[in-house]
């Protein structure tokens, strides 16, 4: 079973040379600190950065220069400040390689609610439905069960919907699946997890074939 730096680390294989690439909320933040060093990626922030590094070590922090979960962050040699119109032109005009988000619920289907819980206080949506609906390529990084031990990978979404149809893949601490159109596909199983116990934890239509290996991370 993985933790949230396991998620990240096995996500990190899955950006390539010369991305562009958003990273939500959670989880994914910690993707930049996990990615090849013999490869050229540029992180960007939907607050106005292009060029994030990783996170400062402690002591090191400079309070000017944030994500937008307001952590603080590093910036790359040639990284870029900008305003948000401009961060968003750069999302809506499909600029944007790869995005990797962290979900409460995804469905079958690829619909993805990871913005509100009805009765809850929340900041907002922020820029997660102008990503769903732009990206190309959407990774989820999330865990496999609530903390009730219930199933986040659903037949159908029970909280709002931030995105219809758009998740591509979904890595757990559990498992990296593919959202296919009959469903998800078991591709990875996390090391020391069984095929039965991701069929357990998975509550919509899962797809097993043939050996799943371990993944490596």
């Amino acid at each position: 079973m993985l933790d949230k730096n396991g998620i990240a680390k096995r996500i990190a294989k899955e950006v390539k040379d010369g991305y562009y690439v958003n990273l939500g909320i959670g989880i994914p933040t910690l993707v930049a600190n996990f990615v090849r060093e013999d490869i050229s990626v540029e992180f960007q922030s939907e607050n106005g950065v292009l060029g994030m590094g990783p996170f400062p070590f402690e002591g090191e922090e400079d309070a000017d220069v944030i994500n937008a979960g307001k952590q603080t962050i590093t910036t790359l040699p040639g990284a870029s400040f900008f305003d948000s119109a401009t961060s968003f032109g750069m999302i809506r005009g499909q600029h944007v390689d790869l995005t990797i988000l962290g979900a409460m619920e995804v469905a079958e289907n690829g619909d993805i609610a990871n913005w509100k819980i009805p009765g809850k206080m929340v900041k907002g949506m922020g820029g997660a439905m102008d990503l769903v609906a732009s990206a190309e390529n959407i990774i989820v990084a999330m865990m496999h069960t609530n903390k009730a031990g219930k199933s986040k990978l659903l037949k159908k979404c029970t909280l709002p919907l931030t995105g219809v149809g758009c998740v591509k893949k979904i890595v757990t601490n559990l498992a990296v699946l593919e959202v296919t159109e009959n469903g998800f596909k078991l591709l990875e199983r996390a090391p020391g997890v069984s095929v039965e116990e991701i069929v357990q934890a998975t509550e919509g239509k899962l797809e097993v074939s043939g050996e799943t290996p371990e993944m490596v991370v």
